[in-house]
């Protein structure tokens, strides 16, 4: 197969095919071993479908919203260094056992002593790549990342990484499109979030989770709505439309905290069209065969090559109407 490197960051092989996977998973609170075990289980099942890429939720190896109550020894408790922390190199040893990239999230202790929710790609030819959550609000210990991440894939694809909220900022589904990303892994852990806005989401019933056996479709009925799914299509495709990139959702599915995950893992196209989803209220995988012909005409690349910077210098200003994201989240 064409690499990205052979072919150049404008000019790619026209025949490219990139067989992917967006995972929805319940992982336990603070409990690795056991969500490393149900991590594992998906790669391989990935891998057996011919899979190159499979994208795990935000925090999804040490579990996510139990985060916000820890004390600062408790969060350090919790946190490792990425690369040369235990995790990351399973991961590694995961993608280079079964041959697969592989995103995964978890909190990061970094190396200036600070924390992060960070997520890490682990590449089958031994390579990673982190990216810090750019609009982190976790945790007040949690501070928020600096940098963009956008890298290539070993299969010919060229990948950019943002994290839950990260997607909801117009201007870094931008950036990461302009520095050449084709795809875009979006880690999550949304859906059923308690809010004060009557709009936007709201919690599920835990009752509704915790019979979803015996009623399957009283809670898929909520994941399909307003609080998970319709939520999502109101901005989700447009992330991959009008930047031309697939988009490749991860989330998190059930129990978390004291608010139900809504799953939805799906997988888009440069059109904003779904290419694969998942309906259902357990653990899943989808997978999809991405189409680099798509990437060319999409209309998001059209409009993205109509620009005129010379007219966006508010862009890189201060208003004054700038607030962390910290404030915001628990003013929703």
């Amino acid at each position: 197969m064409t690499t990205a490197n052979e072919t150049g960051r404008g000019q790619r092989a026209t025949q490219r095919v990139l067989r992917v996977a967006a995972v929805q998973m319940e992982s336990k609170a603070g409990d690795k071993a056991a969500n490393f075990a149900t991590m594992e289980a998906f790669v391989e099942e990935a891998a057996q479908q011919g899979v190159r890429l499979i994208v795990f939720p935000e925090c999804c190896i040490t579990g996510y919203w139990f985060i916000r109550h820890l004390s600062q020894q408790e969060l350090a408790g919790l946190a490792e260094p990425i690369f040369s922390g235990a995790s990351s190199q399973r991961l590694s040893g995961l993608a280079q056992k079964y041959g697969v990239s592989i995103g995964a999230g978890l909190i990061e202790a970094g190396e200036d002593g600070a924390f992060y929710n960070s997520y890490v790609v682990a590449m089958p030819d031994g390579e990673a790549r982190r990216h810090r959550k750019l609009q982190a609000f976790e945790h007040p210990l949690i501070q928020s990342g600096s940098e963009y991440t956008v890298f290539d894939l070993p299969d010919g694809f060229r990948a950019g990484v943002l994290i839950c909220y990260d997607n909801n900022i117009n201007e870094n589904g931008r950036m990461t499109a302009l520095m050449g990303a084709e795809l875009l892994l979006a880690p999550h852990q949304t859906g059923g979030c308690r809010t004060k806005d009557p709009h936007l989401m709201g919690v599920i019933d835990r009752r509704l989770w915790d019979n979803r056996h015996i009623d399957p479709q009283a809670i898929e009925k909520e994941f399909a709505g307003d609080k998970g799914r319709g939520w999502l299509m109101r901005w989700l495709p447009s992330r991959a439309h009008d930047n031309g990139v697939f988009l490749i959702f991860a989330n998190g599915v059930g129990v978390d905290d004291d608010e139900i995950r809504t799953g939805n893992a799906m997988i888009l196209d440069p059109y904003g069209r779904i290419l694969a989803e998942s309906t259902r209220a357990d653990d899943a995988l989808v997978v999809a065969d991405l189409d680099g012909t798509l990437l060319e005409h999409a209309t998001g690349r059209l409009w993205m090559a109509a620009r005129r910077p010379e007219l966006y210098d508010l862009l890189t200003q201060r208003t004054g109407l700038e607030r962390d994201t910290h404030e915001l989240k628990f003013e929703e």
